[in-house]
């Protein structure tokens, strides 16, 4: 198989645990800027994300710490304006850095692309 050959395989969801539900969903919703989306378990442990065509992301709330993983696993988002998502952090106090790990710097890739990791 090639990267080229269509399968219909595509994303449907991300899950992340989280420790405390109520404040990972303000941050998806009031500092990424996510909408939610209807869940079916209606039971206080879950939010759902819409995070583009037919895609979720999914809080789930849990127990046990969970472990954070290095920059090299993770998700991205695309903004409009990297220096105007940049102030929404800021107003927010939500710490960046750079891909070399310099705080509140921006990465810019070969290729023109900005980004931060948070």
């Amino acid at each position: 198989m090639t990267a080229q050959t269509n399968t219909g395989t595509r994303l449907n969801h991300i899950a992340v645990q989280v420790t405390d539900l109520a404040a990972s969903t303000r941050f998806y919703q009031q500092v990424v800027g996510l909408d939610t989306i209807p869940e079916p378990f209606h039971d206080g442990k879950h939010t759902w994300f819409a995070i583009g065509p037919g895609a979720a992301l999914h809080l789930i709330q849990a127990n046990s710490k969970p472990i954070v993983p290095g920059k090299n696993t993770h998700f991205c988002f695309s903004v409009a304006s990297v220096e105007e998502f940049v102030k929404t952090l800021n107003k927010y106090k939500v710490p960046f850095e750079n891909w070399p790990g310099e705080a509140q710097a921006i990465t810019t890739r070969t290729d023109g692309v900005k980004q931060i990791y948070f």
